[in-house]
């Protein structure tokens, strides 16, 4: 039986595992990924839940950057706790992280200066208006990535990141370490990830 399930199957087995049973109707839509790789990771962003109580104060939805896929691929999911929904959107990762411009994470860093992603829990800030435009401020909540503020990892649009730009050249541009989106998807972001919204971001 295992053997004849299809992608689609698997998908929605690993994201009910990983949301207490709730299959989620759009990681079917997902494109070629390891489920397994997210259904963990959002297990581990649940953890994170609970481990930061208190201030984490938006409970019903959280979001997760998977950088164990590659910058081609939609691998940051906003995830809803209740209906098990997940919503998947392309996310730059740092040049620190990709030095060759590879299109993968090949390390994460919270040292200023690293120009690097890195990986943990966040919590989202206010929303200001900077370099970028619209943006999000991060509140780095483990020691992995505690020095977000300090170092500006933000939430912010940017023109290397969409579809056109995966057509193009097979993968996205690269951010400073900030979690880059395209215009066209940073309202989605910007409202779902409210003040006190949780976001982990790790690979598996």
């Amino acid at each position: 039986m295992t053997d004849s399930l299809s992608r689609r199957q698997i998908l929605r087995v690993a994201a009910g595992a990983a949301l207490g049973g709730i299959a989620s109707p759009l990681l079917a839509a997902l494109p070629a990924g390891d489920p397994k790789a997210l259904s963990g990771l959002i297990a581990r962003a649940n953890a994170a839940l609970d481990r930061h109580g208190a201030r984490v104060t938006v409970r019903d939805r959280f979001a997760v950057a998977d950088f164990s896929a590659p910058s081609w691929l939609p691998r940051f999911h906003l995830v809803d706790r209740a209906s098990g929904r997940v919503t998947p959107l392309l996310v730059a990762h740092g040049r620190g992280s990709d030095p060759a411009h590879s299109g993968w994470v090949r390390r994460l860093s919270n040292e200023p200066g690293s120009l690097a992603s890195s990986a943990g829990a966040y919590l989202a800030g206010d929303a200001y208006v900077g370099k970028h435009g619209r943006s999000r401020r991060l509140i780095g909540l483990d020691p992995t990535n505690n020095n977000a503020e300090a170092r500006a990892i933000v939430v912010h649009a940017a023109w290397y990141v969409g579809p056109g730009m995966v057509r193009d050249h097979g993968k996205l541009g690269r951010s400073e370490g900030c979690f880059a989106f395209s215009d066209t998807d940073l309202a989605l972001v910007m409202d779902q990830l409210a003040p006190g919204t949780l976001l982990y971001a790790d690979r598996a």
